[in-house]
């Protein structure tokens, strides 16, 4: 089952992207051939408003060939009104920004329904207590309820992470211990940590662990969409930075990830229910939108660099250039597809 809704989330998600390119197209006037689901072979289809709409073999992507396009062939190209070659690199860059655009619109519409469901947050309930740290001088103990820093009201982990990794000076906490208030203070101190990436650095801390309690949120309609869009946000700045980083080398190549990782992670949170799914599918748009924006000539952050370049000059690349940068951009993208295919085998076999 788990299986099943992986494909099904997978599939909705590259549905999107494609719909996002393929009402950009209609609406710039380009006459849109196939909208295909999968790759390969297809399994079925019907035609509709002009356009082939087709499920493939290979539930691994999909595309939408509009007329005077062809990533296979750059040279097959048309100068009929309705082509896509024949439109202004202005609306051809419209029309490709507008996949990845579906993306980040969809995550947002996502993370706005986990809002409205109530979404868990970690309580500032302090679990372990490291020794000789700020918190174990300052007397800080397990189960204690951090209420307020600074006379500010903490209601989640994340609030109270935040001020301290801030902080310039000492603290005042309010802490509820067995039904009283107490007061402390203390002084947060540069401690090593790990950040999401798996990197060493240096973080103000005080020396606690979360005791593992959540509770659900209670948002009102503003806070809803103030939800969402932080969450989008902090989506895609994360992949985009870890992107760079794998890119640069600060993160070993063996943290990427494939296909086979999506459907693990999406299969594993449906067995742990609908928002969990909504969650990760939520994470995983985000992904294919700051992937696609990858200025490499066989995703659209390469057509969009082609695009601009003749924006810019007012020159067309030559095709030979175009062919030869094409041809690169299949083999980047195919190796890394099978890295992440690498690198998902080995971490199924352990």
């Amino acid at each position: 089952m788990g299986m099943i809704v992986s494909l099904l989330v997978l599939s909705a998600l590259i549905f999107f992207h494609e719909l996002g390119h393929y009402m950009a197209a209609r609406l710039m006037g380009v006459y849109v051939e196939v909208f295909s689901i999968g790759f390969g072979k297809k399994i079925a289809s019907f035609n509709k408003w002009g356009t082939e709409w087709r499920i493939a073999m290979i539930p691994l992507g999909g595309y939408v060939k509009m007329k005077g396009q062809n990533d296979a062939d750059p040279t097959q190209i048309s100068s009929d009104d309705d082509s896509y070659n024949t439109k202004t690199p202005a609306q051809r860059i419209f029309i490709l920004l507008a996949g990845p655009a579906a993306n980040f619109i969809l995550a947002f519409v996502l993370y706005f329904i986990i809002a409205i469901g109530g979404p868990t947050a970690l309580s500032p309930v302090i679990g372990k207590v490291a020794d000789n740290s700020p918190a174990f001088i300052a007397g800080l103990q397990t189960n204690d309820v951090v209420r307020s820093i600074d006379g500010i009201p903490i209601s989640t982990w994340k609030d109270m992470a935040e001020i301290i990794s801030s902080s310039k000076k000492s603290l005042h906490l309010e802490i509820i211990r067995n039904g009283y208030i107490e007061s402390k203070i203390l002084t947060p101190t540069l401690q090593e940590s790990t950040n999401m990436y798996g990197e060493i650095i240096q973080k103000k801390m005080i020396g606690i662990g979360s005791a593992g309690i959540t509770h659900t949120l209670d948002l009102g309609f503003s806070e809803t969409f103030s939800y969402a869009t932080e969450q989008t946000v902090f989506a895609s700045t994360m992949i985009f930075t870890g992107v760079k980083k794998l890119l640069f080398g600060e993160v070993p190549a063996k943290e990427l990830g494939g296909v086979i990782s999506i459907v693990k992670i999406t299969s594993d949170a449906s067995a742990a229910g609908w928002m969990s799914v909504l969650f990760f599918a939520a994470l995983i748009s985000v992904n294919l939108g700051v992937l696609n924006l990858l200025p490499i000539p066989a995703l659209d952050g390469g057509h969009i660099m082609f695009n601009l370049y003749e924006l810019i000059t007012r020159h067309v690349p030559t095709e030979a250039v175009v062919i030869k940068l094409t041809i690169a951009g299949w083999v980047v993208l195919f190796s890394l597809m099978g890295l992440g295919l690498f690198n998902d085998i080995n971490r199924l076999m352990g």
